[in-house]
């Protein structure tokens, strides 16, 4: 079970992953051993899964984000989540229900290299892409807090 000092630590930590143990327990009003402790078990009870950093793709010249719902043709479910994983220009991709099979976001250079990544997949599967205009909302925490 979460209590309200867990929820404290996870929301600290998804603002700012790298805190130091010290500052993390003077926040939530606990000793480093205590808040060791509980992150300890927050990581084997695989509340807390790892920690990450926050790269920005345009740094690295990725200056296009597309959004693909990839729907396999049949017999091809396989060999196109196969083909995805491979792809390091895909850096999520979720598996869904509905008519689509899969959404992934991809970062790339160009429109020519987004053309060429979809012509690998096209002959297995259909896809539709939506480029990204700008992120409203980027990845968070889930609700830490009680739901309504």
């Amino acid at each position: 079970m979460i209590d309200a000092t867990d929820r404290s630590i996870l929301g600290i930590l998804a603002c700012d992953a790298r805190i130091s143990l010290k500052d993390l327990a003077q926040r939530i009003g606990m000793s480093s051993p205590s808040t060791s402790e509980r992150l300890r078990r927050l990581e084997e009870r695989g509340v807390i899964r790892g920690y990450s950093v926050d790269i920005d793709p345009q740094a690295l010249g990725f200056q296009l984000q597309a959004i693909v719902r990839v729907r396999p043709l049949p017999g091809h479910l396989r060999d196109v989540q196969a083909l995805m994983q491979a792809l390091p220009e895909i850096s999520e991709c979720d598996k869904v229900t509905g008519e689509d099979c899969f959404i992934a976001r991809m970062h790339v250079r160009s429109i020519a290299q987004l053309d060429e990544i979809l012509d690998l997949i096209t002959d297995k599967a259909e896809t539709n892409t939506s480029i990204v205009k700008a992120t409203v909302i980027g990845r968070r925490a889930p609700p830490l807090g009680f739901t309504r």
